[in-house]
């Protein structure tokens, strides 16, 4: 994890299938993420987004 990666812990990671996943956006609190999460599903109603915590090793 870099540096800039450590100072954005929330995820908002895509669901895909066969247990896979993909980072769409990296934030700072968790208030913005579930923001920008909701953003998303009104973007693509069909595509599964969670938000997690990514904490700095």
């Amino acid at each position: 994890m870099t540096y800039r990666d450590s100072l954005f812990p929330w995820c908002i990671i895509r669901l895909l299938p066969k247990m896979q996943r993909i980072v769409v956006c990296r934030c700072r609190n968790r208030n913005h993420a579930q923001a920008q999460m909701q953003a998303l599903k009104r973007l693509n109603r069909q595509a599964v987004y969670e938000v997690i915590f990514d904490p700095p090793d």
